[in-house]
């Protein structure tokens, strides 16, 4: 904790809380609890504020899988997370495990400005740095990758003071055509039902348009038969003129 913090904590505990600076009585001491209680919570987050303020702390971040074609290049992402501006003694760091394998080696590391390449490794004339570390980016690039080149990739970042992190790692899966990966399968089913919906709604409501158009015509055809039927009826209920024929 800051040398300043404790006696700033100590001054500050002592303006919540002015009743310990003078003799209290038995009238304001149940009063004085709750001030009393507040001040310990105020004392007890600045304590926990400078302890929090010394701590150095990094979070690095990569893909968790990649995957690419035989013969073609892949980008691996690298970036990392820190409360500290970005340093210019920032570091990146990538080790390589194949598949099948227990150690790892070293194929790349960035420090003090400049690039370092491995040039006796896998990877030997096919990586190259596409990072910008200033944006706290470390990305590698792997050119013409093969089946060979199957396997885990850790990078690691150090942006002094803060160090105290753990590296990632993503896997890189070389195939000779690339899979449908999950998101597309779960893309296609949404779409799927979405439309089966659409369908179904459309139906439901032809469905009701042609309810709708049969229960008009039905009805126009009654009124129809209606209004013949008065009009016979007036027709019935008209007289008869006698035809009175005169003979001479």
């Amino acid at each position: 904790m800051p040398s300043g913090l404790i006696p700033f904590s100590l001054h500050l505990f002592s303006f919540l809380h002015p009743s310990l600076s003078r003799n209290p009585s038995h009238t304001d001491l149940r009063g004085d609890r709750r001030e009393i209680m507040l001040s310990v919570l105020a004392l007890t987050s600045i304590v926990l504020l400078g302890i929090a303020s010394q701590t150095t702390a990094i979070v690095v971040y990569t893909s968790w899988e990649r995957h690419a074609l035989v013969g073609t290049d892949v980008r691996l992402s690298c970036s990392f997370f820190s409360w500290q501006w970005t340093s210019p003694d920032v570091t990146f760091s990538w080790h390589y495990r194949p598949d099948g394998a227990k150690d790892s080696i070293a194929i790349f590391h960035y420090a003090g400005g400049a690039p370092y390449v491995d040039n006796k490794g896998p990877f030997r004339d096919r990586l190259e740095f596409v990072g910008n570390p200033s944006r706290r980016d470390g990305s590698i690039l792997i050119k013409n990758v093969d089946f060979a080149d199957n396997g885990t990739f850790t990078c690691d970042a150090k942006n002094p003071p803060d160090i105290a992190g753990r590296p990632s790692h993503v896997r890189l899966l070389v195939f000779e055509k690339v899979p449908v990966q999950a998101g597309v399968i779960t893309g296609a089913i949404i779409g799927v039902v979405l439309g089966l919906l659409i369908l179904i709604v459309a139906i439901y409501y032809l469905m009701r348009f042609l309810v709708a158009r049969r229960v008009f015509s039905l009805s126009m055809s009654k009124h129809g038969k209606k209004g013949k039927g008065k009009e016979g009826s007036q027709q019935k209920q008209k007289p008869k003129v006698p035809l009175v024929f005169i003979s001479f």
